[in-house]
């Protein structure tokens, strides 16, 4: 007999059905998520802060309520703790902000609440986002469920690490360079990067910048998709989303994939190339698989010089008064930035925008791309750069990351899925992209090949 399922493997969407019919309350599935992380996270440290009494008196609200809040009434999330939740401390994984407690809630966050979801509290990220391994000087290192030994992965470890061991059924990250991606290929579970701008961003910076996005991670495609529609829309203080379209045309008969390890100039690992040639076996029997890349070249030097500008114009001026208190990491990102010229930034600009013109080329001959979600495996904990891949030396300390940043360069949306493993394979996860503003299209798919390939979670040796 199958044994029955705890409150803490549902989904969301199931969640929310039972919490609806009278089955659960909103403070049971409270109660439960919370005592999960009671049991798991002093092993695994996803979590920076546990905010037990806000998610308490949030489910009793909810349990108070006569009508469902919202679509994600009672449920239990997470929040990476690079972004701002009103009276809760947000730490930006590092020292200097150990005891910032934000008035408002960025607007995902607020978003999230007006929805009914209840937040439990925030996930660990490197010291504001940067870094190979989910470790700061407050929290950390993150582990991997399927083997504590090993890294999570960088920058929303804690999200990935909080969805695969259940203590949440939906966690909120961030991306840049994959850093839902690579977590999420690490710990086993499914991401969603969508576009720029789908998820509203009003207190970025540089209003026109689409490096950075919010997203999420679960542990099944139809909780993404639920997420995305509460959390997505615009607003008029974020440019990017004003500009947003949505394709929801279904795909007409057998899906085109274009397939490519390596875009043609990422390094990845030998073994990695092996299991995803085995992923692309698998696909083929679902969709017309055909190896393709767009052109990529100068991506990774286009990468480093825009990603390098955009630290060093966030976090400069931290550097010469509290260099002592910041990471390593930090520290590189910081002056790799100050030595760029405007030229540079300009040059990396222009071939930015001939590889969005070869991506969007490519849509023309294939329905999705699709590529590895890390170059490698999960590595130990006590290693903090990877800078070799099969003996090969790497340039700098984010080149492992090109198979992932590739794709925020250009700004097309990425559903990530862990695919099939054999029973002492560490996860491995697939991305497939598809064309702006065509998310409904990723979930569509996602969800036929988690149904008819098995590319979906299993739950970890807790």
């Amino acid at each position: 007999m199958t044994p029955k399922p705890s409150i803490c493997d549902l989904t969301a969407k199931t969640l929310v059905r039972t919490i609806a019919t009278g089955q659960l309350s909103a403070r049971d599935a409270v109660e439960a998520h919370l005592a999960r992380i009671a049991e798991q996270d002093p092993r695994l440290a996803a979590f920076v802060t546990i905010d037990a009494d806000g998610a308490r008196r949030a489910a009793q609200i909810c349990d108070a309520a006569s009508t469902p809040i919202g679509p994600l009434h009672g449920v239990p999330v997470a929040i990476k703790d690079l972004t701002d939740t009103a009276g809760l401390t947000t730490t930006y994984g590092s020292v200097l902000f150990r005891d910032h407690v934000p008035a408002e809630d960025d607007l995902v966050v607020a978003r999230l609440r007006r929805a009914g979801a209840v937040i439990l509290g925030k996930t660990n990220t490197p010291e504001f986002g940067f870094g190979a391994v989910c470790s700061n000087k407050l929290c950390g290192p993150t582990r991997n469920p399927f083997d504590a030994v090993l890294t999570s992965g960088g920058s929303s470890g804690g999200a990935a690490v909080a969805a695969a061991a259940g203590m949440v059924p939906l966690a909120h990250g961030t991306d840049f360079g994959g850093s839902v991606r690579t977590p999420a290929s690490f710990c086993g579970v499914a991401s969603i990067r969508p576009t720029p701008g789908r998820i509203a961003s009003t207190r970025r910076p540089l209003g026109w910048d689409m490096l950075a996005t919010h997203g999420f991670l679960a542990r099944d495609v139809g909780d993404l998709e639920l997420a995305l529609s509460v959390c997505g829309g615009s607003d008029a203080n974020d440019p990017l989303s004003t500009s947003i379209g949505n394709d929801d045309r279904p795909l007409a008969g057998r899906p085109r994939i274009a397939v490519t390890p390596d875009f043609g100039v990422a390094p990845v690992a030998r073994d990695v190339r092996a299991r995803f040639a085995s992923a692309c076996d698998a696909l083929a029997r679902v969709a017309d698989v055909a190896p393709s890349s767009p052109d990529c070249g100068g991506a990774i030097e286009a990468f480093r010089t825009l990603r390098a500008a955009h630290i060093a114009n966030s976090y400069g001026e931290l550097l010469r008064p509290r260099r002592a208190e910041l990471t390593p990491t930090v520290i590189w990102n910081i002056e790799a930035g100050a030595k760029l010229s405007a030229e540079d930034y300009l040059n990396a600009e222009r071939r930015r925008t001939a590889i969005y013109r070869s991506f969007r080329a490519s849509f023309a001959r294939a329905d999705f791309l699709v590529a590895p979600a890390a170059s490698v495996f999960p590595w130990s904990n006590e290693i903090s750069d990877v800078m070799f891949i099969d003996d090969a030396a790497l340039e700098t300390p984010i080149d492992y990351l090109a198979v992932t940043f590739i794709v925020s360069l250009v700004g097309f949306p990425v559903l990530t899925l862990p695919v099939q493993r054999g029973e002492n394979e560490l996860p491995f996860g697939i991305q497939i992209i598809a064309p702006p503003g065509c998310e409904s299209r990723l979930f569509a798919f996602g969800r036929a090949i988690e149904n008819e390939l098995g590319f979906s979670h299993r739950r970890p040796p807790l």
